[in-house]
């Protein structure tokens, strides 16, 4: 009989405030929640929101199917409620406030996402990738528009130009409405590491301006003011280049068809150096204040501010004083004097013409806590104040408060600024190196260099954070009321969890402590360390003497009983759950295993090429399991110290392995591995076989610990990425030649899809502008169903048509053999079928999948349109169809006779089907037209004369109208 295993699937995430993968970004969601805002953060593959008061999770946005990284998020600026976040793998999904699963997915890009951004209108969004493309997606159609393929680099900044238009006075309302119609396509704007910064038309579709953004190296950032007056692009040496945009000119050339060719709209106006000279990463604007955010990698942000044209006049007065006052001590020291300056000084009035470092002047410098990955404007309103919300490469948030330029406060006073909120409590700021759960699985400790936390299984909160040094190693003491940890400085520290003391600190050892192990009986510790020794603690109860007084108190410490001394460092420690045997790894690759009682040496296992780094012995003391650094796991009798099997068990080092500690359903032989491949793997140990793959973490996993005694059995484990993750036991089966199978599968379609997207690539190389597709395993199985059901419902015609012309000569015929799959549907028509396998794919992946059709289907296809059409089966996707069919096999379909044929025949039919829905829409709208009208003069009553001028003529534009008193 096949042997079936039960399977663990991923439950809970915690430990992660913000992953250093993406931007953030500060909203004010609820008018009515606490007053600092909220905060929206990526956390590894998921999206969440901080209320930064109070460090509660507000929102947690994930999709299940992906397990990429978050690399980029982005917010509608007409619906704050409307969020995008780009991933790893080249995916766009949208997400609303409060709806826990995305709405849209759009696939695209070929690699990771770097940056997004909404119009103004928030119908449309830009994503730029890695892959050097950008494209531009309509949210209402759900699909991709182009794809601009200019940037020979990773695209590293994107923001939409769309100036408005100023009408004059003069002109009649209809211009305006005119000009509203025509700024639906606007500009775009890009930057790349390639150091070009680009202005494309998205009417046109074609770039339009091109200038190299730095001169020395690559252009990381561009930041747009928000009146688009002009932008600033950043590069590495601190460098910040500042570019005028010529709004005005940008907004009337949309009216113009013969722009010329010559006329430029962005303007190099000078360079910035900043006070970091590492590569900046980041350009913010203030939303609504002449402020802007600069940082780098470094641990500092700089606020730089734009002063008004008052400033910038005495700046300029200041500077011709100084410059006449020299001419002056010139013209003393000469007789002749030189006329040329002051013709000099009155160009200088011009504020257009003024030097770059006259308009901005350096605010402050905000040191952070930690090395800033991105900032963020917090704009509440009505607050007196600036705040800035950055977030931290080593896991937190942090809100900064700073005042605004004082009018009398003098220009050498640099003001200061204030750490006002932070989000820091529920993660570590450094790898968590070890994990350790309480004998009831209801507490787990979290040990990292600086902090030892105690997280609550049930509620997944922070409990206490207690300060410690470089922990390697942790565990609970029997009765889980002490922690204590081993750190890389060599001493041994005893922590009470109830009052976060800590009891005792001990220095045990000369070099670090890299294992630590308690008895099976619970009353002494052992710990194992790089100084070639490992020694046993016993925990007791001391009466010490009260300094100054003859009075005695009892005191937790740690005593020393005995040492074992060994040939090289101690890696890792066991006791056998008997408590008979101890087993120690060291660093010449060996496993030595001993007597506890007497210490002498029991066993040597030989095997491994590179040192063990950790190892577990079996419930009943039979098997011991060693991983190591050379990516194997051997299986050893610990009777004869025979190995019973080497396994490659990941692709890197294996850095923690663990037996399930009870033998529950003869599972007692199963155990779990984890590497630096970041996966974790089930195996049996007894079959030496790999049960389950558990992929999830974004990083190398250093901790692993897993439950003693609850319902159902769980995994914890603690990785790179800062998270810490749940697996649990499900009721759900495995066979493994399922996984085998399926594991093949993966490999195939990854392949397949690879393969494709260079074929495509290769094909349009040398295009500026493309079709936003992308083929994947989900598009490719769409458009397989799709020709299926074509073909099926061909057939299904064939058979109908020649049982009505047999119906015709006999009434009495009896109806034919359709095919099954019609039946199951509930016997509907061949063209229905089609339709609902038409309908089956998202609006996104409806033209990939259309694409898959090799030409023979298309004049299946368009039979069915026809069909479509005389029925009127869904228009919209139908005229969509056949659109984007009509434009990806123009050239066949119009070298064919039999098919313009057919396509006289959808026109005639298609122009009869809207025709019926522009009437019947005429109709409706009429009639509510009309309803309204009742309701308003039922409810509404204006107080004006019945010869009353409304003042609608053009004279009289600025009158103001009557309010309406309903």
């Amino acid at each position: 009989m096949v042997k079936s295993y039960l399977k663990y699937e991923h439950a809970k995430t915690f430990g992660v405030v913000t992953s250093s993968t993406s931007n953030i970004l500060w909203t004010q969601q609820n008018r009515s929640s606490t007053g600092a805002g909220q905060a929206v953060v990526p956390a590894n593959e998921e999206v969440l929101c901080w209320d930064i008061k109070t460090g509660d999770v507000v929102e947690r946005w994930k999709d299940e199917k992906c397990s990429a990284q978050v690399t980029a998020i982005a917010q509608s600026k007409a619906n704050e409620d409307l969020f995008a976040a780009g991933y790893e793998d080249g995916s766009v999904r949208l997400w609303r406030s409060k709806d826990p699963s995305p709405f849209i997915t759009f696939n695209g890009h070929r690699s990771a996402i770097t940056i997004l951004a909404f119009d103004r209108s928030g119908v449309r969004l830009a994503s730029g990738s890695k892959d050097t493309k950008v494209i531009v997606w309509d949210l209402v159609a759900e699909v991709g528009q182009f794809k601009l393929k200019g940037h020979k680099d990773q695209i590293t900044g994107l923001q939409f130009v769309e100036p408005q238009e100023e009408v004059a006075e003069g002109e009649d309302t209809q211009a305006m409405v005119l000009d509203g119609e025509s700024s639906s396509e606007g500009f775009l704007l890009t930057t790349g590491k390639d150091a070009l910064i680009k202005l494309w038309d998205l009417g046109s579709r074609h770039c339009i301006e091109t200038h190299i953004a730095q001169t020395n190296g690559e252009c990381w950032a561009l930041g747009l003011s928000p009146d688009y007056s002009g932008c600033i692009t950043a590069g590495n040496a601190g460098e910040l280049k500042v570019w005028a945009i010529d709004a005005a000119s940008l907004a009337a050339s949309r009216q113009r068809v013969d722009v010329p060719a010559n006329i430029q709209y962005l303007h190099d106006r000078g360079t910035l150096f900043r006070h970091g000279k590492d590569k900046a990463t980041e350009v913010v604007f203030h939303p609504r204040r002449d402020y802007f955010a600069v940082h780098g990698s470094e641990k500092s942000v700089e606020i730089w501010r734009i002063r008004n044209e008052a400033e910038i006049k005495k700046s300029l007065a200041r500077k011709k004083k100084r410059r006449r006052e020299k001419l002056a001590e010139k013209k003393k020291g000469k007789t002749n004097g030189d006329v040329e300056p002051d013709g000099e000084d009155d160009q200088e009035e011009d504020l257009s013409k003024a030097d770059v470092n006259d308009a901005f002047a350096q605010h402050l410098i905000i040191r952070t806590g930690g090395k800033v990955k991105s900032v963020d404007w917090a704009d509440t309103h009505g607050n007196k104040k600036l705040q800035l919300l950055a977030s931290d490469t080593n896991n937190q948030l942090e809100l900064f408060n700073m005042p605004l330029k004082e009018k009398k406060s003098k220009q050498e006073d640099v003001p200061d600024y204030e750490r006002a909120l932070s989000v820091d409590i529920p993660g570590h700021r450094a790898d968590i190196r070890s994990l350790a759960l309480s004998s009831d699985d209801r507490w787990l400790a979290s040990a990292s260099n600086g902090s030892l936390k105690i997280w609550s299984m049930l509620t997944l909160k922070c409990g206490k954070t207690l300060e410690c040094g470089y922990a390697l190693c942790c565990a609970f003491l029997p009765g889980d009321k002490l922690v204590v940890i081993g750190t890389k400085s060599g001493d041994i520290e005893l922590f009470e969890v109830a009052t976060g003391t800590l009891l005792d600190s001990v220095s045990a050892h000369e070099g670090a402590i890299w294992s630590l192990q308690v008895h099976p009986d619970g009353r002494s510790i052992v710990s194992g360390s790089a100084d070639k020794s490992a020694k046993f603690w016993k925990v007791q109860v001391v009466q010490e003497e009260v300094l100054g007084t003859t009075r005695t108190t009892s005191r937790l410490k740690l005593s020393h009983s005995r040492t074992l001394k060994v040939a090289d460092d101690i890696l890792s420690l066991k006791f056998s759950p008997d408590a008979r045997l101890l087993a120690v790894a060291l660093l010449d690759s060996t496993v030595k295993v001993f007597f506890v009682d007497s210490l002498k040496l029991y066993l040597n296992l030989y095997g491994h090429k590179l040192p063990v780094l950790d190892m577990d012995i079996s419930y009943d003391s039979k098997l011991i399991v060693t991983c190591s650094a050379d990516k194997n796991i051997r299986i050893w009798g610990l009777d004869f110290g025979d190995c019973h099997k080497a396994l490659l068990g990941h692709q890197d080092s294996i850095l923690q392995v663990k037996f399930l500690p009870n033998n529950r359903e003869g599972n007692g032989h199963h155990f779990f591995s984890a590497s630096k491949d970041r996966t974790i793997k089930y195996w049996d140990g007894d079959k030496f076989e790999q049960i389950q793959r558990l992929d999830g973490h974004h990083g190398e996993i250093w901790a692993l610990a897993i439950s003693q005694s609850s319902e159902p059995p769980f995994i914890v484990s603690a990785s790179h990425d800062k998270s810490i993750r749940v697996w649990e036991e499900t009721d759900e089966q495995i066979f493994l030649e399922e996984e085998r199978e399926k594991e093949i599968e993966e490999l195939y379609e990854n392949t397949l899809t690879q393969s494709l997207e260079q074929d495509l690539d290769a094909d349009d190389e040398n295009e500026e502008i493309g079709a936003a597709t992308k083929q994947t395993s989900e598009t490719l199985n769409h458009g397989e169903r799709i020709a299926e059901a074509l073909e099926l419902g061909m057939a299904d015609l064939h058979v109908m048509r020649e049982w009505e012309e047999a119906k015709a000569s006999n009434p009495n015929v009896a109806p034919p053999q359709r095919n099954p799959m019609f039946m199951a549907h509930g016997g509907i028509s061949a063209e229905e079928y089609v339709m609902k396998v038409l309908q089956r794919p998202a609006a996104s992946a409806l033209n990939d999948a259309l694409l898959v059709l090799p030409f023979a289907s298309v004049p299946m296809l368009f039979t069915f349109l026809n069909l479509f059409a005389m029925r009127s089966m869904n228009i919209p996707l139908t005229c969509r169809i056949l659109f984007f069919m009509l434009k990806t096999h123009h050239r066949q379909i119009v070298g064919s006779r039999t098919m313009r044929a057919m396509l006289d025949g959808i026109r005639t039919n298609l122009r009869k089907a809207l025709q019926r829905q522009k009437d019947e829409m005429g109709y409706n709208i009429a009639a509510l037209k009309i309803a309204g009208m009742q309701i308003q003069d039922r409810g509404v009553k204006e107080y004006v004369d019945e010869n009353w001028d409304d003042g609608t003529g053009a004279q009289n534009v600025k009158k103001r109208a009557f309010v309406h008193v309903s």
